[in-house]
């Protein structure tokens, strides 16, 4: 079996995608990943083949309307109209994008795998192909059980259902170069429902995979049968990474000690965000390893108590501390939630404001802390609270566990499995992982 996998965006759009092509690989699958250039280095240990393409959408993140678009999460007027304006400097970049995905070569692919927010039900298409969605969050596929968390705005319960019927932020953006790329690249004639990605071109509803967890969603799940939420898809343990001796040397403590890093995300004033987290470390008193990622911190040492890092994976490092302060990416999040370790979220945009109350609901995380809103007392306040308060740490254990046992990587790769099968017609395939 040959799996085409496409995908953009930053590492958490990256990582999970290419856990998946390392188990289709490891279970005597042919899978090639197509990601953008900047994830050479995290895909580099392993053995599946890797198209880089164009990553000029990722270039863009420090660019200044950029970050108060991700500082503000596009609320009002102002941010609606900041909103148009991007998706306006964006679009020759995603048609160059999607361009470079198509010239991908793909003879012999028998399946099409990519996220909902990037179009390549049309390559599967073209390719005459099945293609499987990927969420990596909730609110691609309609349910009572919760209201869309896509939206930037709350919903009563009874409208919970008809929230996902509001235009997807997502999808409006790539909708009109979708259409173009459809007609102009790939040549495809238009069709009712071309540009729902969960649907076939004969109208039937595609095989759907939700790359999280059902343990973090609120009760009781009502998701229709071709929607499978599979558990997190996560790459095995950091195995050629070695620590610095000075941060191994830091961790080494009896004192509570806490990550703080906010990945990819970066406001209008990093500056700021920097002081307030030295500040609320040295009020909440506590010791802090920060992560200056992306540059969404922007700090110099802070004498004996907090070590100034770039990066350091994830699944070493947040098993190592007392409590992990993220953004609440999709990603981030479900390292954290595996690591067993309580977490304070201080989300910017997207999906991270839902993951944020998901953990506080699920008892791992005390309440979020929007970064505009971000003080260094109220900074203080939630660290004190992570690593202070028992139920958080067992909650937080317990979850952990539960996470770890999921298989969600080998139940995606089954239910790939199950796709090609059906599309050719042949009998049940063997079992794949267990």
């Amino acid at each position: 079996m040959k799996v085409m996998i496409f995908t953009h965006g930053t590492r958490g759009d990256v990582q999970p995608f290419a856990a998946l092509a390392r188990a289709l690989q490891a279970a005597g699958h042919d899978a090639v990943l197509v990601a953008p250039e900047g994830s050479a280095s995290l895909v580099a240990p392993y053995e599946f083949s890797f198209v880089p393409v164009y990553d000029g959408l990722n270039e863009i993140m420090d660019d200044p309307e950029v970050r108060a678009a991700m500082e503000t999460n596009f609320r009002g007027l102002r941010g609606k109209r900041m909103a148009l304006r991007l998706i306006r400097r964006t679009s020759p970049m995603l048609r160059r994008m999607l361009d470079e995905l198509a010239a991908v070569p793909a003879a012999g692919a028998d399946v099409v795998v990519h996220p909902v927010n990037l179009p390549m039900q049309h390559l599967a298409e073209k390719l005459g192909r099945p293609a499987v969605g990927v969420g990596l969050q909730p609110g691609w596929v309609p349910t009572g059980s919760f209201a869309n968390p896509l939206l930037p705005f709350p919903v009563p319960c009874a409208l919970n259902r008809a929230s996902y019927r509001l235009p997807n932020p997502a999808l409006m953006g790539l909708a009109g170069v979708a259409r173009q790329w459809r007609s102009e690249t790939l040549g495809l004639p238009r069709r009712p429902n071309q540009g729902d990605p969960l649907r076939t071109p004969a109208g039937a509803r595609v095989t759907m995979l939700q790359a999280f967890s059902e343990h973090v969603l609120p009760g009781p799940l009502e998701f229709p049968s071709w929607t499978h939420t599979t558990g997190y898809w996560f790459l095995p343990a950091s195995s050629g990474w070695t620590p610095p001796e000075r941060l191994r040397a830091f961790l080494d403590t009896d004192e509570p000690t806490v990550s703080i890093g906010f990945g990819s995300m970066s406001g209008t004033d990093p500056g700021r965000v920097g002081r307030t987290v030295v500040e609320a470390v040295r009020l909440a008193g506590v010791r802090a390893v920060v992560i200056t990622g992306w540059g969404g911190i922007d700090t110099t040492p802070a004498g004996d108590r907090i070590m100034i890092i770039d990066q350091a994976p994830h699944d070493w490092l947040f098993a190592r501390t007392a409590a992990n302060v993220h953004h609440g990416g999709g990603g981030t999040t479900a390292a954290a939630l595996a690591a067993g370790r309580p977490q304070v979220i201080c989300p910017f945009i997207a999906d991270q404001p839902y993951w944020g109350e998901r953990m506080m609901i699920s008892g791992v995380a005390p309440a979020p802390l929007p970064q505009r809103r971000l003080t260094v007392e109220s900074l203080a306040g939630a660290l004190r609270q992570a690593v202070g308060d028992a139920g958080l740490a067992a909650r937080a254990a317990e979850l952990g566990r539960i996470i770890r046992a999921e298989n969600g990587v080998g139940r995606a790769v089954e239910l790939i499995h199950e796709v090609v099968r059906q599309a050719s017609g042949s009998g049940p395939g063997p079992q794949l992982c267990s």
